[in-house]
Order: C-alpha cells, then sequence, then structure tokens
C-alpha cells in the first residue's frame, strides 16, 4: 500500500478504467518527457510577469529549432543515398514543425514598447542572433557565414558543433547534387564550390528548376521542388513575422545585443531561401 493510501485510508480506486496511479519513483512519463526539468529553467531576471511569457516563448523556439534541423539533417543524410522517400518525409514534417514554431511567435506578437521595456533590460546583450541552434538551421538553408561562429568561441563544444556544421554541405547542396545526378547540367562551380560558403544564386541551376517543373508535373523532381518550397515560404514567414513583432515591440531602436535590430531583420526578410526554385517560375 502507497503512503498515500496509508494516511488516507482509502483503498486504490477498483474502476478497471482507472488508470495505474502507483508507482515506486518518478512516473514513467517524467523519465521520458523530464518534465520537472523543463518546467525549472525558467528564471526571470525582473519582476515584470510578462518577462515569464517572453523566456518561456524564446525556449519553446529552441526546442522547435531543434527539432527542425534534426528533419532537415534527416533529409539531407537521405538526399545524399538517394532515397528521395525519406528525405520527402522529413521535409513535410518540417514544415508543420515550421508552422508550429511561428505561431510561437503570438504570446509575444502584440506587445507595446511599455511591456516590452518593462524587462528588456534583463535581456542585458542577449539576443536571438545568438542562438547557436538557429544558426545550425540557418546553415543547413545554405546561408553560411564563418563570422557568425566568433559568439560562440565561450563554448567549445557548441563552437565545434558549429565549425563542423558550416563545413559541411547544406541541405540545399544536397538538392543539386541530387540533380545533378538525375541528369540536370549543374556545373561543377557550383557543385565543388566551397560549402562553407554561401549559397549564391546560379543561372544553371534556375535553368535546372525551369527544366525540372517544364517537364511532368507528378514527377519526383516536381515534389521535391515543392516541399523545398514550402519550407522556404515558411521560413520567410519566420523571418517576417519576428520583423513585424520587433517592430511593434521597439521600433527601431538598436536591437539587444548591438544588432541593428529592425534594419538587421529586413535584411534578413528580403533573401529568398533556395532562390532558384523562385526565379524558375517566371521561366516555366
Amino acid at each position: 500500500m502507497s503512503s498515500e493510501h496509508a494516511v488516507s485510508g482509502h483503498e486504490p480506486d477498483s474502476d478497471p478504467e482507472t488508470p495505474h496511479l502507483d508507482f515506486a519513483g518518478t512516473t514513467p512519463y517524467e523519465d521520458y518527457v523530464q518534465a520537472d526539468v523543463l518546467t525549472h529553467l525558467q528564471h526571470p531576471r525582473s519582476d515584470d510577469p510578462g518577462e515569464l511569457v517572453f523566456l518561456v516563448t524564446t525556449q519553446v523556439m529552441e526546442l522547435w529549432f531543434t527539432v527542425i534541423v534534426h528533419e532537415w539533417e534527416t533529409a539531407a543524410r537521405a538526399l545524399r543515398g538517394d532515397d528521395l522517400p525519406v528525405a520527402m518525409a522529413a521535409l513535410q514534417r518540417s514544415a508543420w514543425e515550421l508552422q508550429s514554431l511561428n505561431a510561437s511567435w503570438q504570446p509575444i506578437a502584440h506587445l507595446t514598447p511599455g511591456q516590452f521595456n518593462a524587462y528588456r533590460a534583463a535581456l542585458g546583450e542577449g539576443s536571438g542572433f545568438q542562438s547557436a541552434m538557429y544558426r545550425r538551421l540557418e546553415f543547413l538553408l545554405g546561408e553560411k557565414s564563418a563570422s557568425m561562429l566568433v559568439p560562440h568561441r565561450g563554448a567549445p563544444r557548441v563552437h565545434d558543433e558549429l565549425a563542423k556544421a558550416l563545413t559541411e554541405p547544406s541541405l540545399y547542396d544536397e538538392v543539386l547534387h541530387l540533380l545533378a545526378r538525375r541528369g540536370h547540367p549543374i556545373p561543377d562551380e557550383v557543385l565543388r564550390r566551397d560549402p562553407a560558403a554561401r549559397h549564391v544564386s546560379h543561372p544553371a541551376v534556375e535553368a535546372a528548376w525551369t527544366a525540372v517543373y517544364a517537364g511532368d508535373p507528378e514527377s519526383e523532381l516536381v515534389r521535391l521542388g515543392e516541399a523545398l518550397t514550402e519550407v522556404a515560404e515558411l521560413v520567410w514567414r519566420w523571418r517576417n513575422d519576428h520583423l513585424v513583432a520587433t517592430r511593434r515591440a521597439m521600433g527601431s531602436k538598436v536591437g539587444t545585443g548591438g544588432s541593428a535590430g529592425v534594419a538587421w531583420l529586413e535584411k534578413r526578410a528580403q533573401k529568398n531561401v533556395f532562390p532558384e526554385l523562385w526565379s524558375a517560375r517566371s521561366h516555366v
């Protein structure tokens, strides 16, 4: 008999629909999910009640970054092995996950300047652009930049993981290699470029996607192109929602961490992910 039953004097509920309630230690749910750890990771630095909302929201975003990076790394490996069904499944899952990530903006998307200023000082020099997992996400999209490793020099494990991700082919690199193996004339200067360099739009890649979309609309490569386009659109929406939320909360002031704030985010929002997939549509 558990201590609870001994104290209360009641026997366990005999209803056959009652789940098992008595465990020797922590519950199997806790062992698996680690909910007690997750719900004690919040340490607000101000007395403002809105800070906890901001803190939990950003922590949720970090978890979604982790999941999406996992999906895109899975897709990249599958593409490298010519396993298009596995790659497509991972990309399609990531689209749902990106929608959930983007919905994470809602709790903080309507902050007034006064509400944000109530706990902004607690952030100190902290800024979202310092997120290592988000940086890995950007690297997988082909947005490579060695300078973005600098903020992580004080955390050797994180720095090493980012340095490795910087020098590995991006998800889009693997897509272009697949197109080449499927007979599309992707030039060597694209296929053999330095993987640590940012992807730059190339007319031959645009021509390859134009040919793909001009062919069988039900082909595997068209479906791949559409899955990537969905991902690209959702990433754009993420960037744009970030921009709008920042505009509402702080206008054009300098961002936390010394970033240019809205000006930095505007520049990011103008960039197309997988650019040739968008420009090719003008030629089909």
